[in-house]
C-alpha cells in the first residue's frame, strides 16, 4: 500500500508538471481541449516564446511527465505481478491513483491554482473575464463521469489484463 500512495503522488505531480508545461512554457492551445470552451474561444494562440527557450524547457517537462506517468503504471504493473496480485488489489491501486488524481484535479488544480491564485489568467490575461466569478471548477459533469465511471472501468479493465499476465 505504501508504494500505491508514493506512485499516486507522483502521479499527481506528473500531472501538474504537465500542466504547468502547456500552460506557462509551451504555450500552445492544442494543450487546452479541457479548458471551458468560453476560455478557448478568447485564448489568443502565442507564437512568440515568452523568453527565449521557453518551448524548450516546456518541452523538457512535458516529456519527463508523460515519462513519469508511464513509470508509475509500470512500476505499479510489475509490483503487483511480481508480488501476486489479485484483481482486486490491483483493481484497488489503479483506482486509488486515479481518483486520488482527479480530486486533486478538482480541487486543487482546478479550484486552487486556476480560480483562486490565477495560474492560466497570468499567462492568458483575455481569458481572465470569462473565468472571472466561477465558484468551483470547470466541466463539473465530465469530471464527475471520470471520477464515477470512467476510472472505475479502466481500473477494471486494466486490473483483469494485468491478472493475465
Amino acid at each position: 500500500m505504501l508504494l500505491t500512495i508514493f506512485l499516486t503522488i507522483v502521479f499527481c505531480a506528473a500531472m501538474a508538471m504537465m500542466l504547468f508545461a502547456a500552460v506557462a512554457f509551451i504555450q500552445d492551445n492544442k494543450f487546452f481541449s479541457t479548458a471551458p470552451k468560453e476560455a478557448r474561444e478568447v485564448i489568443v494562440q502565442r507564437e512568440d516564446e515568452l523568453f527565449y527557450g521557453a518551448h524548450a524547457i516546456g518541452w523538457t517537462l512535458f516529456i519527463m511527465s508523460v515519462l513519469m506517468i508511464l513509470g508509475v503504471f509500470v512500476i505499479a504493473v510489475w509490483d503487483g505481478v511480481r508480488s501476486g496480485f489479485t484483481f482486486g488489489q490491483f483493481f484497488v491501486r489503479f483506482l486509488t491513483i486515479l481518483t486520488v488524481y482527479k480530486i486533486c484535479d478538482m480541487a486543487l488544480i482546478d479550484n486552487f491554482l486556476l480560480l483562486k491564485f490565477h495560474f492560466f489568467q497570468y499567462y492568458y490575461p483575455e481569458a481572465r473575464d470569462v473565468m472571472q466569478g466561477r465558484k468551483y471548477g470547470f466541466n463539473i459533469k465530465s469530471q464527475l463521469l471520470k471520477l464515477f465511471v470512467i476510472f472505475p472501468a479502466v481500473s477494471a479493465l486494466a486490473a483483469w489484463i494485468c491478472t493475465k499476465l
